[in-house]
Parts: structure tokens; C-alpha cells; sequence
């Protein structure tokens, strides 16, 4: 297996990303208008035009989809670490950390990311940010105690190999816009829940609602687990290209296979950050079709190629 190139896959990335951001809102414009259209043909005697309906709605749906992504795609950081549980690691805390990624960033010629730590003796590790300003490499406790300098290089090549991909910025926007589609998914049920009471036309609503949010659901699934899977198998091959050490790589995975699931990790879509999802089931299964990351076993084995 070979490295594709770094400017070759910077472009595909970006490609990717302007995909998404148009992507996006036009499943969930079309589900809001599929409802109103729906919900126009079962209760004909409320007069519900659908394109009238969607029209009226489309600028309070567009507005309130745009300031989300504003806010999120501005408070990122804080909201991922939130979701891990990570915090700054300071120099002075370890710096055999920071010479390793400071080694490593000046021989890709790399600004040097933020660092942050998760305290879990579990074994994972992920990069996160969309520029220079907000790039982020987190590892867990267990992986800086229990990684050897070699392991431990390979895992941050791994990660840095991921922002200078664009991999970080392309998994930013798709968890955004995710978490729109399930926000408003959410916020109108709630409205339905609660405005339908006593009124049984608010049932058919609700069961609409809820088969639209499923297929936006299994839509945007099939979204994000294309852009996972093969995205692990080029940061593996990126860190053996910086690192020269592919039997560093494969050791490092083996660990951490073992032991990979952060506590704190409980959002699905943060947790396909990870350099191993700590939330996917690691044996083979109908499930596994639907997996973020390819397995781990199948990774070693295509290291152990180089």
C-alpha cells in the first residue's frame, strides 16, 4: 500500500467538504418539504398547500440552520472537548509529548498543533480543528503511559498525517451538519408533541415526523461512514511516510485494540474522530457494514505489507 499524496488527497478532502456543505441542507430542505407534502395529501380539510407550506418555512429553517452552523463551527473546539473530555497539556506536564510532536511537525514542516490530554487509561487518540488556529492532537493517558517513544511517534504521525489531510476539517462540518438535522429533527417533534395535544391530526404529524427523521438518519449515516473508513487506512499510510517505521504503527494499534474505549466519549459522531471508534463493536457483524473505522486486524495486516 502506498501513500496517494498529500495534494491529492487535500483536494479531494476540500472537494468533499464544499460537497457536504451543499449536501446538507438540500436532505433537509427536502425532507421538510416531503412533510408538508405528505401531510398535505392525509389531512386534505386543513388546506395545507405544500409548496406554500415549505416556502413559509424555508427562511426560518435556512436562518436557523445557518446560525447553528455559525455558532458550532466557531465553538467547535470547546464543544469536542467537552464531548472527550480533554484538556490542555501544558509543556512543562510532559514534555516528551511535545518534543515528539514538535520533532515531527518540523520535519513535515508543520505549524505546531495544540495538545490535549484525556485522563482515561484507555488507549486512543484524536486531531481535531479546521486551521492553523484551532488544529488539536489529543491523547489519552494510557496512551502516553503505555506507547514507547516509537508507538507513541507513529500514533501522533497518525494524527497530524489526518490535519494535513483536511481529514479534521471535513469530519468538523459533517458532525455540524449532522447535529442541525438532528436538533431541528428533535425541536419539531417537541412542537408537534406539544401543539398536537388534544388534537388527533397531530398523530399523523408525528408519525411522519418520525419515518422522515429515520430515512434523514440512515442519509446522513451513509454520509459519514464514507468519509471515515478509508480516510484511517491514509493516516496510517502518512504516518509511515514520516515516521519510516511502519512495524511502530502496527505495534502501536495492536495496543491500542486492546483497550480503546474512552468513558467519556458518548456522542457517535465525536467518537469516529478516534484513531479506534471507542463506541463499535470490535467483532464482525451485520453492524460492522455500517462501521466508521475498518477493523483494526485488517489495518495491522496492511501495515505489515510496507
Amino acid at each position: 500500500m502506498k501513500y496517494a499524496g498529500l495534494q491529492a488527497q487535500i483536494w479531494k478532502n476540500n472537494t468533499r467538504s464544499i460537497i457536504l456543505l451543499i449536501l446538507f441542507p438540500l436532505v433537509l430542505f427536502s425532507l421538510v418539504f416531503i412533510f408538508f407534502l405528505i401531510y398535505g395529501y392525509i389531512e386534505p380539510d386543513l388546506e395545507i398547500d405544500p409548496l406554500n407550506g415549505f416556502l413559509l418555512a424555508l427562511p426560518w429553517i435556512a436562518a436557523g440552520v445557518l446560525l447553528w452552523f455559525i455558532i458550532a463551527y466557531n465553538s467547535h473546539t470547546s464543544m469536542i472537548s467537552r464531548a472527550t473530555g480533554s484538556r490542555s497539556l501544558e509543556r512543562k506536564e510532559n514534555k516528551r509529548v511535545y518534543n515528539l510532536v514538535e520533532n515531527l511537525t518540523i520535519a513535515t514542516g508543520m505549524k505546531m498543533p495544540a495538545v490535549n490530554v484525556i485522563e482515561d487509561d484507555s488507549l486512543n487518540a484524536f486531531a481535531s480543528g479546521i486551521n492553523e488556529k484551532t488544529y488539536t492532537v489529543s491523547l489519552s493517558r494510557g496512551i502516553i503511559d503505555k506507547l514507547d517513544d516509537e508507538e507513541l511517534e507513529a500514533v501522533i504521525a497518525h494524527e497530524l498525517t489526518h490535519i494535513r489531510n483536511r481529514d479534521v476539517r471535513l469530519l468538523v462540518v459533517s458532525i455540524i451538519f449532522v447535529g442541525i438535522f438532528a436538533f431541528l429533527t428533535e425541536a419539531l417533534l417537541r412542537s408537534i408533541r406539544f401543539g398536537g395535544r388534544g388534537n388527533k391530526k397531530g398523530g399523523a404529524a408525528i408519525i411522519i415526523v418520525i419515518l422522515l427523521a429515520a430515512f434523514g438518519w440512515l442519509l446522513t449515516s451513509i454520509f459519514r461512514f464514507a468519509l471515515s473508513r478509508k480516510r484511517e487506512y491514509m493516516a496510517d499510510a502518512g504516518a509511515v511516510e514520516i515516521t519510516k517505521n511502519p512495524s511502530a504503527m502496527a505495534s502501536a494499534l495492536r495496543k491500542v485494540s486492546v483497550d480503546s474505549r474512552i468513558e467519556a466519549v458518548q456522542r457517535k459522531d465525536v467518537a469516529q474522530m478516534f484513531i479506534d471508534n471507542p463506541g463499535e463493536k470490535k467483532k464482525v457483524s451485520f453492524s460492522s457494514m455500517f462501521a466508521t473505522h475498518p477493523p483494526i486486524e485488517k489495518r495491522i495486516r496492511i501495515l505489515e505489507q510496507f
